[in-house]
């Protein structure tokens, strides 16, 4: 069964340091739509923190 909720942290590559959370509804979502709102999500985040979008990357939130 496949959770609703998926959660992710945005990276800043040069620090190595989290720098966002987000929570991504994911019930009914292809795996194309998620990428591209994770890539909205990765360009409001450097924005916001004034970095280059080549600088931040996500990852998944593995819950063990």
């Amino acid at each position: 069964m496949e959770t609703a909720d998926k959660h992710y942290k945005f990276i800043n590559c040069e620090t190595g340091y989290a720098i966002y959370y987000y929570t991504l509804k994911t019930v009914g979502l292809a795996a194309d739509k998620i990428k591209e709102e994770l890539e909205k999500v990765k360009a409001q985040v450097a924005i916001k923190y004034n970095i280059f979008v080549g600088t931040v990357y996500w990852e998944e939130i593995k819950e063990d």
